[in-house]
């Protein structure tokens, strides 16, 4: 009687424990997650699949963007085009549509099929998501759809003079919305109250930079450790620290885009990454990347003592870098690998992956580092020191959106549809 009463015990400590575990699950509440670092603790994700294989669900979209989906318990937001409408869509976990809302309209394509007015990626707190465009529109909705308040950035603060459309995705941090908008008619910094859309701070960014060079497709992020949190944000020729409070500068590094040897078409795309004690940051055209520390102060461009090292070129050109376990991963536009030191930088090794463009920045997720081309190929790699590559997946849809992931799912958007992918 006594054993089938523990046993009796047990079995419900273990219900318990298990209601516990599904009741925390791993959102993925924006753009590269909830750390802004391409990193997911999801479990059983599976090594292969394809369009086919290990899918749980398909739904097709009524157009395409790259845009990431964003999760939040049994529920994912993305933005898609249809015809001239930009729109944020809602789904449950079973791939049910919830409903769709028009955010804005008038739609511009970059460079054929590189990108458009839908390409920022949504954010979500599980109360509220909020969906920016690139046509300025800026607006928040509840998780029934109803719409709680919009704006255009436009109209506020003055047109976007940005040769292929204003992609950059806010940061969502502490109910505030951060938003970087630099381009030739002026850069500013923002935060907004998420629940009214009220301007909180706006902050100037001065830059000397020249033509081109003045836009920036970047996304900001947020910096944070035990001592301290700041916003970063990464275009015209320079990264710049911002305190949360007010935006006002703490400090900022150059030298992306040397004054020697200037290119005036030297755009940021690839947004920099920030993990404890290192703030890895990206250039463009084959140009530098730097790996910073977080404790600097004014133009720290010359001051080497707040950098743990520098690569003096093969910067990744559009997709963001990754810092997983130790290690940094730089996967180019054309699909090599490079694969340094976090601490050091030294360089472990180079490897051409999959032969084609990159716009999708790498996951690390269940032991395993996810790359994305454009054709829809996906290569898993097993991290370390060394190459070893686990699969090759073949999706044989056009893809410029990173995964997301949730529990034991990888959420992937292609530019025909949403897919959710997952062991049997």
């Amino acid at each position: 009687m006594y054993i089938s009463t523990l046993l009796a015990r047990l079995f419900a400590l273990i219900v318990v424990l298990n209601l516990v575990s599904t009741a925390v699950a791993e959102n993925w509440p924006q753009w590269r997650g909830g750390k802004l670092d391409g990193i997911s603790q999801a479990k059983e994700i599976p090594q292969e699949w394809s369009n086919e294989k290990n899918v749980v669900w398909r739904v097709a979209l009524p157009g395409p963007a790259g845009a990431t989906p964003v999760v939040w318990g049994d529920r994912i937001f993305l933005t898609a085009l249809d015809g001239e409408d930009l729109l944020l869509l809602a789904f449950d976990s079973t791939g049910k549509e919830l409903w769709r809302r028009r955010v804005g309209t008038g739609n511009k394509s970059a460079r054929g099929d590189e990108g458009n007015m839908a390409s920022p990626s949504p954010s979500t707190d599980g109360t509220y998501v909020w969906s920016f465009m690139g046509s300025g529109d800026l607006a928040c909705f509840d998780f029934d759809g109803k719409p709680i308040w919009s704006k255009n950035l436009q109209k506020e603060y003055g047109n976007f003079d940005i040769q292929f459309g204003m992609s950059s995705t806010p940061v969502l941090h502490d109910g505030k919305l951060f938003i970087q908008s630099i381009h030739s008619g002026g850069a500013i910094v923002l935060a907004l109250d998420g629940k009214t859309g009220n301007e909180i701070w706006k902050h100037r960014r001065e830059s000397d930079a020249k033509d081109e060079c003045e836009h920036s497709y970047a996304s900001p992020v947020l910096y944070q450790d035990e001592e301290r949190a700041f916003l970063l944000t990464h275009g015209a020729d320079y990264i710049i620290a911002h305190d949360l409070k007010d935006g006002t500068e703490i400090w900022r590094a150059g030298g992306l885009n040397p004054k020697g040897k200037y290119n005036n078409t030297f755009r940021l795309v690839a947004s920099p990454v920030a993990v404890p004690g290192l703030i890895v940051v990206p250039s463009a055209k084959n140009g530098p990347v730097l790996g910073l520390r977080p404790d600097g102060k004014g133009d720290i461009t010359a001051d080497k003592k707040f950098y743990h090292w520098s690569m003096p070129s093969n910067t990744p050109d559009v997709p963001s870098p990754l810092v997983y376990d130790g290690l940094v991963y730089l996967c180019r536009e054309n699909g090599n690998l490079i694969v340094l030191d976090a601490k050091t930088g030294e360089r472990y090794y180079e490897t051409r992956t999959y032969s084609d463009r990159y716009r999708a920045s790498p996951t690390a997720v269940d032991g395993k580092i996810i790359l994305t081309s454009r054709d829809g190929t996906m290569t898993v790699l097993k991290p370390g020191k060394k190459f070893e590559r686990l699969a090759e997946n073949k999706m044989n849809e056009s893809i410029s959106s990173s995964p997301a992931f949730s529990d034991s799912t990888m959420y992937l958007r292609t530019f025909d549809a949403l897919y959710a992918i997952r062991k049997p």
